[in-house]
């Protein structure tokens, strides 16, 4: 595959990972994530939605950004000065996976009304959504704000990322395609995820497979491995990856992809600890699947055999170039 090709399947799986999440979008999935919610209000997915898209601005350029003081009071942390030290953290993070800062993070400084026609000077820093994405990784998980920013920034960030006129060629993609880029997406980064286990302490073959079955007891409600194939009738020898539909596999890539950067950023070492943090993450994932009112992903069906799919649509390309 040339470099080309490449880049190209890089952007076909990322549109794909966002139409089978992009759900959380929908009117009709923000009403089942307040009414599946008991600890949110009537309308807190809707307000926060609203809340995050209002308090985006604009340059003079029509790029979008935000305040840091804005998005501090969204994220529910009072004291400035402490979340200051979140978006440090987003900043490390940001220089961490090779991208530069400054296009991300902009010191400013703004006139406040203090009352009585009088204005002082304060110092806040510009984000672009990007950048916020970053804080919200960075941040409190415990703060329904954190939580529910975690996995919309997230969203809408890889959206972003793929709205250009390239994107138009490629979508929409059907079911089969998807499953076939987000199946290659997993693989690529479940090597990652084995080299960032690897690092944390998870050695030897079978330390590796109980952190793998570790991230799927937390989004599978404790269910491991061999566990999810007698549930959905896929025999032991086969790869529970290759019978999942574009949903499920989404979800399992999103575990991946949070787990590596966590074990990553927060230097977790230990066995126990790589575990632990597996396991908390596909609980993290399995949440976000339930506030946006989606089916929990043990009760999806087994979808057909990925290899089947790839063969045909191998097929099916070959007999499209030979009628061309």
């Amino acid at each position: 595959m040339n470099d080309k090709t490449g880049d190209a399947a890089q952007k076909l799986a990322r549109i794909a990972f966002i139409e089978a999440l992009s759900k959380i979008s929908s009117p009709k999935n923000r009403q089942a994530a307040v009414a599946t919610n008991k600890n949110l209000g009537d309308g807190a997915i809707e307000r926060l939605l609203a809340a995050f898209e209002s308090a985006a601005r604009t340059d003079a350029d029509h790029g979008e950004f935000w305040d840091a003081r804005d998005l501090q009071r969204l994220l529910d942390y009072s004291d400035y000065r402490n979340f200051l030290n979140i978006v440090d953290k987003a900043k490390e993070a940001c220089k961490n996976t090779g991208v530069t800062v400054g296009d991300h993070f902009v010191d400013a400084t703004e006139m406040v009304d203090i009352g009585s026609g009088a204005v002082r000077t304060v110092e806040t820093i510009y984000l672009s959504r990007y950048a916020c994405y970053l804080v919200a990784q960075n941040g409190d998980a415990r703060k329904k704000p954190i939580a529910f920013a975690q996995t919309y920034f997230a969203i809408q960030t890889r959206r972003q990322e793929i709205q250009d006129d390239e994107s138009a060629l490629y979508a929409p993609l059907q079911e089969d395609e998807k499953r076939l880029l987000l199946r290659d997406e997993i693989k690529e980064h479940n090597k990652k995820l084995a080299s960032a286990a690897k690092t944390a302490g998870v050695v030897l073959p079978i330390d590796f497979a109980i952190f793998q079955n570790a991230g799927y007891q937390g989004l599978y409600n404790g269910l491991d491995r061999i566990g999810i194939q007698r549930r959905k009738g896929i025999k032991p020898k086969q790869n529970i990856l290759d019978y999942m539909g574009s949903t499920e596999l989404a979800a399992n890539l999103f575990r991946a992809t949070q787990t590596e950067e966590k074990l990553t950023r927060d230097r977790i070492r230990g066995k126990e600890a790589a575990n632990s943090t597996h396991f908390a993450v596909g609980l993290e994932v399995r949440q976000a699947i339930k506030n946006i009112g989606g089916t929990m992903p043990e009760d999806l069906p087994a979808a057909e055999d990925i290899v089947k799919v790839g063969r045909r649509l191998k097929k099916a390309i070959a007999n499209s170039d030979n009628k061309n």
